[in-house]
C-alpha cells in the first residue's frame, strides 16, 4: 500500500510539469539556409509554439494535477509555456526577415 501511494504521488509530479521546447531564436546556420529550408524552419517554429499554446490549457491533466498538488509547479509550467511560445514566435519572425532578405 505504501509503494502504491508512493508510486502515485510520484507519477503526479513527474507529468504535473509541461515542458514545451524552448527553441534558440538564432541559429547559427540560419544564415547559410535556402528559401526551402527557411520555409520548413518557420513551420517548425510555428509547430512549436502551437505546443506551447496547447501545454497552456488549464483543462490539461498535467495542469489540473499541478494546481492540485504543486502550486509552484504550476506557477514554473506556465513560465516556461510563456518562454517557449516567445522564443518561438521571435524565431519565426528572425527567418521571414531572412526570408524578405534572400528574396524569396
Amino acid at each position: 500500500m505504501k509503494k502504491n501511494l508512493i508510486f502515485l504521488v510520484l507519477l503526479i509530479f513527474i507529468t504535473s510539469c509541461a515542458s514545451p521546447t524552448i527553441v534558440n531564436v538564432i541559429g547559427p546556420n540560419d544564415n547559410k539556409l535556402n528559401c526551402e529550408e527557411l520555409s520548413k524552419e518557420i513551420a517548425l517554429a510555428n509547430k512549436y509554439a502551437d505546443e506551447a499554446k496547447e501545454a497552456k490549457k488549464t483543462g490539461k491533466p498535467h495542469n489540473i494535477g499541478a494546481i492540485l498538488f504543486y502550486l509552484p509547479g504550476y506557477g514554473m509550467t506556465m513560465k516556461n509555456v510563456e518562454d517557449a511560445l516567445v522564443a518561438a514566435k521571435d524565431r519565426a519572425i528572425h527567418l521571414n526577415k531572412l526570408k524578405e532578405k534572400k528574396n524569396c
